[in-house]
């Protein structure tokens, strides 16, 4: 059942991805599917995050005009390294996350764009602004998200306990 859900919340960002690249040129600054990663990674370990990273990534990167794989070997990495970063530490505040999720775009950015420079396929000049605001976009909706998604449980049993009885 866990797999099932884990899986969907992938489809959904990239689905949600994919969909806001194409209407808002803004949202090129924010990769939902890395949030979705992380998060993955942070509840459910290294194991989950190397899944998740690149099963998501191949498929990302099947969908861009890139190479396929280098994207995905990226997520992999994050996945994994976040993963051991959540079995490791306690990383349940909000503080924390925003850290974890700030660390991990700039890993994520630093592997990929090495991998393209390394392999001479493309050059980044002074990325440092955009790949900077990326990583306080991607904390920020990773950490919004971790409080909804922890808070969303206790909301609905509360809204169920306020229901008249029905008969």
């Amino acid at each position: 059942m866990r797999f099932v859900i884990n899986l969907a919340a992938l489809a959904a960002a990239l689905a949600l991805q994919t969909t806001l690249t194409n209407y808002v040129q803004q949202t090129a600054a924010l990769d939902f599917v890395l949030v979705m990663v992380v998060s993955l990674a942070l509840t459910s370990g290294p194991t989950t995050g190397v899944l998740a990273g690149s099963v998501a990534g191949l498929v990302q990167d099947a969908l861009s005009s890139g190479v396929v794989g280098i994207g995905a070997l990226a997520k992999t990495v994050v996945g994994f390294a976040v993963g051991r970063v959540g079995t490791q530490f306690i990383v349940t505040a909000p503080l924390p996350r925003f850290v974890v999720f700030l660390a991990a775009t700039l890993v994520h950015a630093a592997f990929f764009m090495g991998l393209y420079v390394l392999l001479g396929l493309r050059s980044f000049p002074a990325p440092y602004g955009a790949i900077g605001g990326q990583a306080v976009g991607n904390a920020v909706v990773g950490v919004i998200g971790f409080q909804i998604w922890e808070w969303l449980p206790g909301f609905l049993a509360r809204r169920r306990q306020r229901r008249p009885g029905r008969r």
